[in-house]
């Protein structure tokens, strides 16, 4: 298993990368790879930063971790490779954007959106195959943790995505530098079905703010 990042994020990140921490994280997760069948594949672990640059940074979607489905997992949190069953979530994801733009989204790799800015980062970054959440003690979090705080106080005017508890808690760690955070429930069934997610409008809010920053929008659909 290979661990790389894309050159954009080296710089802002190197602390990080050269922590006593991460080298653990490291170690753990090669041999967890070596052990058990995990995803997403080794060389996607880091696909959300690599897939969107630092430079080009203006939304931040975050997610818990990758899914834990054969095939499912593709480095981005709530995407998945085209040809693989969307999962729940994702298609009410889809379902809240068509209540917003009144066009159905086909694609669901979300790799079109991080190419124009959108961070799609889960809070750990790797998992074993039919065990969500089993790489939580390998230390993930820290490390996302930590990259909030970054981008948080090196950019202004950023929109944070919240959506569940989960997310919400991650509040704590932006640095108040006129960024939008924008919260609502989670798009699982079990929160959606109950009126938590449906209507948040979230994707027509993040491109109004675009707008007043005259930044360039996401095509979302």
């Amino acid at each position: 298993m290979s661990i790389r990042i894309s050159e954009s994020w080296k710089k802002v990140l190197e602390k990080e990368f050269e922590s006593d921490y991460f080298k653990d994280i490291v170690q753990k997760t090669k041999e967890e790879y070596l052990k058990f069948i995990c995803y997403p594949p080794g060389a996607k672990i880091f696909r959300a930063f690599d897939e969107c640059s630092f430079e080009n940074l203006k939304v931040v979607i975050i997610g818990q971790d990758p899914y834990h489905g054969e095939k499912q997992a593709n480095g981005l949190c709530f995407s998945v490779n085209n040809g693989i069953e969307n999962p729940p979530s994702l298609n009410n994801i889809f379902k809240e954007l068509k209540e917003n733009y009144n066009i159905t989204r086909l694609n669901s790799d979300l790799s079109d959106w991080s190419n124009q800015g959108v961070l799609l980062l889960n809070s750990i970054l790797s998992v074993r195959r039919k065990f969500p959440g089993s790489h939580r003690h390998i230390g993930w979090e820290t490390f996302t943790d930590n990259v909030i705080k970054i981008i948080s106080k090196e950019k202004s005017n950023l929109i944070f995505m919240l959506w569940g508890n989960y997310a919400k808690n991650k509040e704590k760690f932006i640095h108040d530098n006129n960024h939008l955070i924008l919260k609502s429930g989670h798009p699982s069934p079990l929160s959606a079905n109950k009126g938590y997610w449906f209507g948040n409008k979230h994707f027509l809010k993040c491109n109004d703010f675009l707008i007043k920053q005259n930044v360039r929008t996401i095509k979302w659909v």
